[in-house]
């Protein structure tokens, strides 16, 4: 979930994407809460909605975008990506592969500690990544370790590990280690710009669940308070090494309930930075905010999931493309959701590379009498009913009765939402195989590549695949991007793996997202990075 970040779930990203981070999830849609601070930002602290985040905050266990936002001010990574989508190094000096990108050298610049005041080392990062990876950390991104040589040992298929570290990881010096793949993956520099790669301080490995309460970073910001459901309040840290040095005091990440009420804090100028506003307040935000609007594209992509499992077990996949062309996209975007998402027409965002235009071969767009063939050549859709798992936190609601009304029409079938209160909830039963046919499934990039939007969503193993989607032919294509020989070539690869879930359908893509937000009076310099998420470091307080 930039977003990367992460791809994060999009509660969804942009950054991230993920909308990370990829993931992903995800989204940038999500918020929760009960209400926002009062007063001026005053002490030079903005003030952002966000909500609260699934799980304890450690790096490799943080996968949706309430906790990513957290983790992109406390955690830094070893390089970020600009407004193009390039890579710079930001905890790295550099990040060599060798000539078949089998091994990466990583090269640290000087000066960096934690926040506790001890020095961040190559043997922080080793040891960070041998933890995650482990099975019995049961860490939700320890898959993002299975390229490195001797995950097998620290992560088996069944059983204990027959191992503590990854054969991979060596530590050259204090200021360098070596990164062994069991494969070549030709995009390695880009995954270690994700959350899962940072480095934890040798006071975690005494006591994890407390780590995850107060984590300590190696960040702009480091954590004051996280009062459950409510608020997270990060100060600056200031013997921070960092380019991206905060411009401000601090942070205070507030709890919504629903997007309408972080609004409403936002006009009334007791919120500072809103990352999305609720659908029925597009038609009027850009009126009532004037040059404190923000309107622009991320990397995040909008999505409905179907499950494997269930009634939905063995669904003929041109039930799903019956399904995705009975859904008015050009009509939802425009009048729901008032011109603020673009249809799509690939799995991959414009913004990321590999992104291929009308890559669907037409199965987005709308034509219900195509629609209805389908679904009949099909077999038909299970009991003639399709429930939508939505959260109810995140302003999805009205869009989404648009998507089941359109498929009401079209197929003459029952659409029914199942409304969780919030996205942690929503997440959990994703997590339990509990959601009865579809859920929303935001995305947002951890890293500007196709890649991203397929392998952590839809290889069996990614920890993400919460449709639990299990097709051989597609990871085996999966991998042979990943191994392919260059970036160009990897890129193509997943291209041409994009075509084959056309034809399987994990997924029935929406819309590409877009950042719909703003800012309040109190501050300045509010911009947002290619994941969606907010550049907390560069706001000024006025």
């Amino acid at each position: 979930m930039r977003g990367a970040r992460s791809a994060k779930w999009v509660a969804s990203a942009i950054v991230v994407a993920l909308a990370a981070t990829a993931c992903g999830g995800s989204d940038d849609d999500d918020s929760t809460s009960d209400g926002a601070s009062d007063g001026n930002s005053g002490g030079g602290i903005v003030r952002v909605d966000g909500g609260e985040p699934q799980n304890p905050l450690i790096p490799s266990d943080t996968t949706e975008a309430y906790g990513g936002l957290v983790m992109d001010n406390i955690f830094s990574k070893l390089l970020e990506f600009d407004e193009n989508g390039e890579i710079y190094m930001l905890a790295a000096e550099s990040i060599e592969p060798n000539e078949d990108a089998t091994a990466w050298t990583v090269t640290l610049k000087s000066g960096w500690t934690f926040h506790d005041g001890t020095d961040v080392t190559a043997q922080h990062y080793v040891n960070a990544w041998n933890w995650a990876a482990n099975i019995d950390n049961n860490q939700s991104s320890s898959f993002w370790f299975a390229d490195i040589a001797g995950y097998e040992d620290v992560h088996p298929e069944e059983g204990s590990p027959t191992g503590e570290e990854m054969s991979g990881l060596t530590v050259v010096d204090d200021l360098t280690f070596e990164i062994a793949l069991s494969h070549p993956v030709s995009y390695y520099d880009y995954k270690l710009g994700y959350t899962p790669f940072t480095p934890l301080p040798d006071s975690f490995y005494d006591d994890p669940e407390g780590f995850g309460e107060a984590p300590v970073g190696n960040g702009p910001y480091q954590l004051d308070e996280w009062n459950h459901n409510t608020s997270i309040k990060l100060s600056t840290y200031a013997d921070y090494a960092g380019d991206n040095a905060p411009k401000n005091d601090g942070i205070e990440i507030i709890a919504y309930t629903g997007l309408d009420a972080a609004y409403q804090d936002l006009i009334s100028d007791n919120l500072d930075v809103i990352r999305q506003v609720d659908p029925k307040d597009l038609p009027v935000y850009e009126q009532d905010l004037g040059d404190r609007a923000i309107t622009q594209a991320y990397n995040g992509i909008q999505t409905i999931v179907p499950v494997s499992y269930g009634d939905w077990e063995g669904v003929d996949p041109q039930v799903l493309q019956g399904i995705s062309k009975a859904i008015d996209r050009d009509t939802i975007t425009q009048t729901v959701l008032n011109g603020s998402r673009t249809p799509a027409d690939s799995f991959a965002p414009p913004g990321v590379l590999g992104y291929q235009e009308g890559a669907d071969g037409g199965i987005a767009e709308y034509d219900p009498e195509a629609a209805r063939d389908l679904v009949e050549a099909g077999g038909g859709v299970p009991n003639n009913e399709m429930v939508l798992q939505i959260n109810g936190d995140g302003g999805h609601q009205e869009w989404a009765e648009a998507v089941c009304n359109s498929i009401i029409d079209a197929l003459d079938i029952e659409c029914t939402l199942d409304i969780k209160p919030d996205f942690d909830t929503d997440l959990e039963a994703r997590a339990a195989n509990e959601v009865q046919s579809f859920y929303r499934g935001g995305w947002l990039a951890d890293y500007p590549l196709n890649a991203n939007f397929m392998s952590e969503l839809y290889h069996s193993r990614a920890s993400t695949n919460y449709g639990r989607f299990d097709n051989p032919e597609v990871d085996e294509l999966f991998e042979q991007g990943d191994q392919a020989a260059s970036l160009e070539e990897t890129v193509a690869a997943y291209q041409d793996a994009e075509q084959v879930l056309w034809e399987e359908m994990p997924a029935i893509p929406l819309w590409f997202q877009n950042v719909n937000g703003g800012y309040s009076n109190n501050v300045e310099n509010v911009a947002f990075d290619t994941a969606g998420m907010p550049l907390l470091t560069e706001v000024t307080v006025k």
